[in-house]
């Protein structure tokens, strides 16, 4: 399938909601089309110098349009898809396009899994003394606090990658075991350091039986 393109160094997840502010005269130009056509347009994502993966997204609403032809723009991201081709001008066009592959993606994961990882990021949160808000397993999937749970973009971009829920939430869960471990560390040291110069009451060992 062919798609407008719209290359950003960003990620966005299925299901998320994409705010932009649209200036460049081609893509004012891809939003009024999308306007006037109903088509969607794909925003790869620019990483390492290379476009190879993105999400298909899907014009809501024009927010604001200034004077100038500016807008904000509300878009819903779709489908996530990979590159197959690119070309810097669609025929008749100022914007990017491609041919892009659709993931064939599998959405449902065991329950128990989903409370695991819920569990893991409420734990994060309070280690961090973020307040946390309850979510119901069933209301919860791995896109659902993508961008709030300390992934790296690099690792948002890896998740993109993931075709099958199951894989998403294990990925997930790695990062936030990992994660947690080094801010326990990290609060034990705090601690450690605020003791500091502060008097101490040991406990006195008993070598009455020692021997070497």
């Amino acid at each position: 399938m062919k798609l407008p393109l719209f290359p950003l160094q960003s990620v966005f997840f299925p299901g998320e909601t994409v705010p932009l502010h649209i200036f460049e005269e081609r893509y004012k130009q891809l939003i009024n089309d999308c306007r006037n056509e109903a088509i969607t347009f794909g925003i790869p994502v620019f990483i390492n110098n290379t476009l190879s993966y993105g999400t298909e997204v899907q014009l809501v609403e024009v927010v604001t349009t200034y004077d100038n032809g500016e807008m904000d723009v509300i878009c819903v991201a779709r489908q996530v898809f990979k590159m197959l081709s690119f070309e810097n001008q669609m025929e008749g066009k100022l914007y990017a396009g491609g041919d892009v592959e659709f993931l064939d993606m599998e959405n449902s994961a065991d329950e128990k899994l989903r409370v695991e990882v819920l569990e893991k990021v409420e734990e994060l949160y309070g280690l961090m003394d973020v307040p946390f808000t309850q979510i119901s397993p069933k209301q919860f999937s791995s896109y659902s606090l993508a961008h709030k749970m300390g992934l790296s973009f690099e690792q948002e971009y890896q998740l993109l990658q993931i075709s099958n829920e199951t894989d998403r939430l294990l990925f997930i869960k790695g990062h936030l075991e990992s994660t947690t471990a080094i801010l326990t560390q990290v609060n034990h040291a705090k601690t450690v350091i605020e003791m500091n110069g502060h008097f101490k009451n040991f406990d006195p060992l008993d070598f009455e039986d020692f021997k070497i």
